[in-house]
C-alpha cells in the first residue's frame, strides 16, 4: 500500500465496503476490504480483502491481506445451521432477519491495542483481545486474548516469544509514542529507525516527546 501520500483524510479503496465505522488520520483501507461497526485508529490499515465486523483497532496497527476479524459463527446447536435462519429475509418474503442472532456478534467484540500487527491470512475469533505491540503471524488463528508485546502463531495460535521484556513493554506503554502529535513523529523518526529500545525509551522518558525530539 502507501502508493501515493497519506494525509489525515483516510485513503479507502472504491472498491472497500466499509458501513458504519470510523476510521482515524492517516488510515488506508485495501481493495476489496470489508468493514463493518469497526473503529480504526489512526495510522492503522488493513490491505486487500479482508473482513473485519464489530472491532476497535488501535493506533499502528498493521492489517495483512484476507484476515478475518470477528468473522461469524453459524448456529451449530439448532436442527440447521444454514443462513435461512438467521438470514431469513433473503430466502422468505416478509420475514425479518434475526436481530438477536447479529446482536451476539456485536456482543462478542475485538479489541486490538496499538502497535499491532495481524499476518497474512490470519483469523480472530470474536470477543478476543490483542494487546499493544503483539504480533500474530500468518494464517495464525487467535482463539484466546494475546498478551501485550507477545508474538503467536498455529491453529489455534500459541506463544512463540516475546517481542520484549516485560519491562520494556511496560515501559513502551507508559511512554504511549502512538500518541504523539504528527510533527513530533517526523522528528523522532531517526530515532525509531535507529537506537536500540533500551536507549530511544531512556531518551523519550527523559522529557516531553517535543523537547526530547529536538
Amino acid at each position: 500500500m502507501v502508493a501515493s501520500p497519506l494525509s489525515p483524510t483516510p485513503t479507502i479503496s472504491p472498491t472497500a465496503c466499509v458501513r458504519h465505522t470510523t476510521i482515524g488520520r492517516y488510515c488506508e483501507v485495501g481493495e476489496r476490504t470489508q468493514l463493518l461497526e469497526v473503529a480504526m485508529g489512526d495510522y492503522s490499515y488493513v490491505v486487500n480483502d479482508s473482513q473485519i465486523a464489530y472491532a476497535t483497532i488501535g493506533k499502528f496497527c498493521s492489517i495483512a491481506a484476507m484476515t478475518r476479524i470477528n468473522p461469524g459463527n453459524h448456529p451449530m446447536a439448532r436442527a440447521t445451521q444454514a443462513h435461512f435462519t438467521y438470514r431469513a429475509s433473503a430466502y422468505f418474503p416478509g420475514e425479518a432477519d434475526e436481530a438477536s442472532f447479529f446482536e451476539w456478534r456485536r456482543q462478542h467484540h475485538v479489541t486490538f491495542g496499538h502497535d499491532v500487527w495481524i499476518g497474512h491470512g490470519a483469523i480472530v475469533l470474536p470477543g478476543r483481545n490483542v494487546g499493544t505491540g503483539a504480533v500474530v503471524a500468518a494464517g495464525a488463528v487467535v482463539t484466546k486474548d494475546v498478551a501485550p508485546y507477545t508474538i503467536v502463531a498455529g491453529n489455534p495460535a500459541r506463544v512463540i516469544r516475546r517481542r520484549f521484556s516485560e519491562s520494556i513493554a511496560e515501559r513502551l506503554v507508559a511512554l504511549a509514542w502512538w500518541d504523539w502529535d504528527h510533527e513530533t513523529l517526523r522528528r523522532a523518526l531517526p530515532d525509531f529507525r535507529a537506537l536500540p529500545i533500551e536507549q530511544f525509551i531512556n531518551k523519550y522518558s527523559a522529557a516531553q516527546p517535543q523537547q526530547a525530539a529536538q
